[in-house]
């Protein structure tokens, strides 16, 4: 008897076996899978069994510990690696060139292993030279677009609008003020602030941590305001480390560097495109050829 079914497995033929102990003993079974794999009871056909091939223990073992490039400190220390071939005050790093793992690890403030992962990821997607005196990154204009596909992300947000009306800019610059480690500007107000922007009219994103609850005693004067035209938007980070650490200090304003800029507007409806073209020409192309 031969039966056919669209897929076989090691596991099917074990009950091949079973059925055919109980129910046709002294009958061959077989069965053909749609991939074109076989399984036959009894010795007569044995050779004609073709079943698929279990992965290996080692290719198991590299996927398992694959890690993902682009995590939020991840995302961190690939600033950090470019941050010496950016202009200065666009992003909060230090801008040095890391001869090794553990000098990387210091200045992103992770653990030597967390960034030994990191760096042998890169080095087997074929992101890191095997040639330079010390770390950096080639086949850059593919690594940008990894990365950008892998920032798109939705994140919570709540419009919101101030209780007194007075100017928002003043307000907003006075709300930044009360959280100096855990709120920063980002988006199109950022670009403003990097003196690169090109999109007016967005109202001004901020971003923190987490999304408080409406009235909450840390955020004074703020409501939550679901209109068409609110004060501001809070944004929920969904890359904290990353965004938080390389936010940069413009005149007592916090705010997103470049990068984040770059990553954050690219998928934006209002024209978020044509700004992160203008980031992506102007700062990130010239990174391309080095």
């Amino acid at each position: 008897a031969i039966i056919f079914v669209p897929e076989a497995s090691v596991s099917l033929a074990r009950h091949v076996e079973v059925f055919a102990q109980k129910f046709a003993k002294d009958v061959p079974v077989g069965v053909i899978s749609g991939r074109g794999e076989q399984y036959f009871s009894g010795e007569a056909f044995q050779q004609l069994n073709r079943l698929p091939e279990e992965p290996s223990r080692s290719s198991a073992n590299r996927s398992s510990q694959a890690i993902n490039l682009f995590s939020d400190l991840n995302q961190w220390m690939l600033k950090l690696l470019l941050a010496w071939e950016l202009p200065n005050g666009l992003l909060n790093a230090p801008q040095k060139q890391f001869k090794s793992g553990s000098d990387l690890a210091e200045a992103a403030q992770v653990s030597a292993m967390s960034a030994s992962r990191f760096l042998q990821q890169l080095r087997s997607e074929g992101y890191l030279s095997d040639s330079s005196p010390h770390l950096k990154l080639v086949r850059r204009e593919e690594l940008f677009r990894r990365w950008g596909a892998a920032a798109m992300r939705a994140c919570p947000e709540m419009p919101c609008r101030f209780l007194l009306r007075a100017p928002a800019a003043q307000q907003i610059r006075g709300l930044l003020g009360h959280h100096p480690k855990d709120a920063c500007l980002g988006l199109f107000a950022a670009a403003d602030e990097l003196d690169i922007g090109h999109v007016s009219g967005v109202p001004p994103y901020v971003y923190v941590p987490k999304l408080p609850k409406v009235g909450a005693s840390d955020w004074p004067g703020l409501t939550a305001y679901p209109s068409d035209r609110p004060d501001l938007i809070l944004r929920q980070a969904s890359f904290p480390q990353s965004t938080f650490r390389g936010a940069v200090n413009r005149d007592g304003l916090l705010v997103t560097d470049i990068l984040q800029v770059w990553l954050d507007v690219m998928n934006h409806p209002a024209r978020g495109s044509e700004q992160a073209g203008l980031i992506y020409k102007k700062y990130l192309l010239p990174l391309i050829g080095n």
